[in-house]
């Protein structure tokens, strides 16, 4: 306990420290800033200068949320601020993290979920990654959603692309293939598409690429969407606005084949997780790209 007094973590002082973030069990705003001071080191090279979705939990987890990718009024300067054209040609100031700082700062702000653009401030139409979104029928196991995983794994490696995955903290697991930054965001989001439907249409009885939800009884949604201009996918590391806190956490494709759940890890795990080998080190250094083959393997209109 703080005694209620300001804390300094990352830089940002932290106002009433104690604040309840999570019931169960009890996840206070300075817990969760030392779970992001904790995981700093491999958390940021994913999310450093993406522009960022919070999802805002004022009075805690279990009362009303909400979504915020613009600033406002008493936002902390920690947080970065990036004026965005629209397509509708019109501007609007969006929010972005670039260190520590920022994403201690979001704590500040209720802030328990952070989800991240497929690109970077710098680039900002030359997407970085590309991700598949595995969303289970509620009927559905986790088993049918691994087994998902490394269906989406294997055909994309057969394309020459190589892929790390992440448990989401909800039910899903996103497949991300790290790119170089050579296609935009049309090209991207043709091949993820296409890649999705051609999936659907070779495994029906498996999955759909429709995010309706009457059509994904007994099926695995394979949600390509995110890989388009201003769509989020949730950040590696970032807790999720659930029961118990759970933590979306980058794993490796030996370990997810033995995990039972996407919820399963916690802030309390983290700790040990540091102190073992990052299951996503060697794909910082990939160089892959989508290429014209692979938009023509996959039957891509682009």
């Amino acid at each position: 306990m703080s005694d209620g007094k300001r804390i300094e973590i990352g830089g940002v002082s932290l106002s009433s420290p104690d604040k309840p973030l999570f019931a169960r069990p009890a996840v206070t705003k300075v817990d969760l800033a030392r779970h992001y001071e904790r995981v700093a080191v491999r958390m940021l090279p994913q999310v450093k200068n993406r522009l960022v979705s919070l999802v805002r939990c004022p009075d805690g987890q279990e009362n009303p949320c909400f979504f915020q990718r613009h600033g406002g009024k008493g936002f902390p300067d920690a947080i970065g601020r990036m004026d965005i054209t629209e397509k509708d040609g019109g501007k609007d100031e969006y929010l972005y993290v670039s260190d520590l700082s920022a994403v201690v700062a979001a704590v500040q702000m209720s802030a328990l979920e952070l989800h991240i653009w497929g690109s970077r401030t710098d680039r900002l139409e030359n997407p970085d990654r590309l991700v598949f979104d595995l969303d289970p029928d509620e009927e559905l196991g986790f088993a049918s959603v691994r087994d998902a995983a490394f269906e989406v794994r294997d055909r994309l490696r057969a394309l020459e692309l190589d892929t790390v995955p992440l448990v989401t903290g909800g039910k899903g697991i996103h497949v991300v293939a790290p790119l170089e930054r050579r296609a935009d965001w049309a090209v991207v989001k043709d091949f993820a598409r296409a890649f999705a439907e051609r999936l659907a249409e070779d495994a029906p009885e498996r999955f759909v690429a429709q995010a309706s939800k009457a059509k994904r009884e007994g099926r695995v949604f394979i949600d390509w969407l995110r890989n388009e201009r201003s769509a989020t996918a949730i950040a590696p590391y970032s807790t999720r606005a659930r029961d118990g806190a759970p933590v979306a956490t980058p794993v490796s494709w030996e370990e997810l084949s033995g995990l039972t759940a996407a919820n399963g890890f916690h802030l309390g795990d983290m700790a040990e997780r540091l102190a073992a080998p990052d299951p996503w080190a060697d794909s910082g250094g990939w160089r892959q790209s989508i290429t014209r083959a692979m938009l023509t393997a996959v039957g891509a209109d682009t």
